[in-house]
């Protein structure tokens, strides 16, 4: 991120889904890169997280739901959401 940038993050939520339909989604942190580590280890495929109860879901290979979105597969840990 450059020296100069005078604008504000806003907060990292304890839980995020990128999903737009989810009451989870909140707009203004997407607009920033945002990472996700779980047990140390960066994830780049994660659909939503939450902090507190150390859980982060990511979309199965092949699996889809009846209206053909894939399903999220729970994997849990210690969960670390931070700003690139």
């Amino acid at each position: 991120m450059p020296m100069n940038d005078t604008t504000t993050l806003p907060p990292l939520p304890d839980r995020l889904s990128v999903d737009p339909r989810s009451p989870h989604h909140v707009a203004a942190v997407f607009e920033h890169d945002v990472g996700i580590k779980i047990n140390d280890k960066e994830r780049l495929d994660v659909e939503e997280y939450c902090i507190s109860e150390g859980w982060i879901k990511i979309a199965s290979l092949k699996a889809v739901d009846r209206k053909g979105k894939p399903l999220l597969i729970k994997l849990t840990g210690r969960v670390e959401a931070f700003y690139k």
